[in-house]
């Protein structure tokens, strides 16, 4: 899994760097600042464009709402980013059918509409960024700025890229289809149903697989009993699992995290639910498909498409390199990295700082702050 999803976890952070680096508060705040419908709209066409697995478009997410995008808008276009995407949509239709690709996209638009409706009717504030006092010579973003935040990003959820791959490793090879087919409700009408697409994310939370790597699990799952919208619900949920949501409580804090979760819970189970009625209603329901998780492996090193993306990525993964070695490391940089996560921070906007032995430090968040104030000597 980690082979077939290199590549876009590098250039998606990729991307997020330079994002943070060249594009403007202000051009942000034009384009995404609000969430209109227009602005959704743009929002949703933007991430489909920007196709990127979950952990990227998690930092992609974050890195737009900390140049102004609207809260709600940049959460649509997380989730457009790794659901209404051609990969994806092609992954489904080989392995399961072209029904399964069109409610792809029929349950993303569900979703997108759901959340532009809910997530503004929380409250997901945020810490605000505080100006430092800190004067620097300003100066035309460079590819060096763009190489820190891919690094420093990295760097931050390091620890929960990690567990997210092995919990996923172990969730393929150790648990068997059967175990699912008992789990989920099959005959029971309404009922079965819903507690089918109530149970699809909550599966996928506990056993994490990202983007286009959950679509084998989900084929399994589809032939071992769960419904049609279990199944979408299931593969809408990529964005809902142990790993992201520890991410997500270092992007926005602990309170925000718990709401999130639930929001997506919510908009992924009623969403899976919402496109399986459609689809039954024009009788388009597709039969089980055979095999499972044994016979639904991903790519393997050799001469094809997955081997070269990652051999480029391998290339563009060592010109980042370079360019973060070589980037410039004065007190007149604009940019910080956070002693605690990592982080590469603009001190102009930096969440918090510290004075300490005459040297002033940079955090990302108020909470990065306090944990290194706590590493501290008495």
């Amino acid at each position: 899994m980690f082979f077939d999803t290199f590549w876009a976890l590098l250039f998606g952070f990729a991307i997020s760097g330079a994002i943070q680096a060249f594009t403007s508060r202000s051009a942000m705040l034009s384009n995404l600042g609000d969430h209109k419908p227009k602005t959704i709209v743009k929002a949703s066409v933007l991430g489909a464009i920007s196709s990127s697995c979950s952990y990227a478009a998690s930092a992609i997410s974050k890195s737009l709402i900390e140049k102004g995008a609207d809260f709600t808008t940049a959460i649509v276009f997380m989730f457009a980013s790794t659901n209404l995407v051609f990969e994806l949509g092609l992954v489904l239709w080989t392995l399961l059918g072209w029904q399964f690709a069109a409610a792809e996209f029929v349950g993303g638009f569900i979703m997108i509409t759901l959340l532009a409706l809910i997530l503004p009717r929380f409250d997901f504030t945020l810490a605000s960024a505080t100006t430092s006092a800190t004067k620097l010579t300003s100066r035309k973003p460079s590819w060096h700025d763009a190489a820190g935040y891919t690094v420093g990003d990295l760097t931050m959820v390091r620890f929960e890229l990690v567990i997210g791959f092995v919990v996923a490793g172990l969730a393929d090879t150790l648990i068997p289809a059967s175990f699912w087919h008992h789990l989920f409700l099959s005959g029971h009408g309404v009922i079965g149903g819903i507690e089918n697409a109530i149970l699809g994310p909550v599966i996928a939370f506990i056993s994490f697989v990202c983007s286009v790597g959950n679509v084998p699990l989900s084929a399994a799952l589809w032939n071992s009993g769960i419904s049609f919208g279990g199944t979408i619900a299931f593969i809408f949920a990529d964005l809902l699992t142990i790993p992201l949501a520890l991410i997500y409580r270092k992007f926005y804090g602990a309170k925000v995290t718990t709401r999130l979760v639930l929001v997506f819970w919510g908009v992924m189970s009623i969403s899976g639910y919402l496109t399986e009625k459609i689809f039954q209603l024009i009788g388009e329901i597709p039969p089980k498909v055979n095999g499972g998780l044994s016979s639904m492996h991903g790519s393997h090193f050799g001469n094809n498409v997955t081997t070269w993306l990652n051999g480029l990525a391998v290339a563009v993964g060592m010109i980042v390199i370079w360019l973060y070695v070589t980037r410039d490391k004065s007190d007149g940089s604009p940019y910080a990295i956070d002693p605690i996560c990592g982080m590469q921070v603009e001190k102009n906007i930096a969440a918090a700082t510290l004075v300490l032995d005459g040297q002033t430090l940079y955090f990302c968040a108020p909470s990065c702050k306090e944990s290194f104030m706590k590493s501290l000597p008495a």
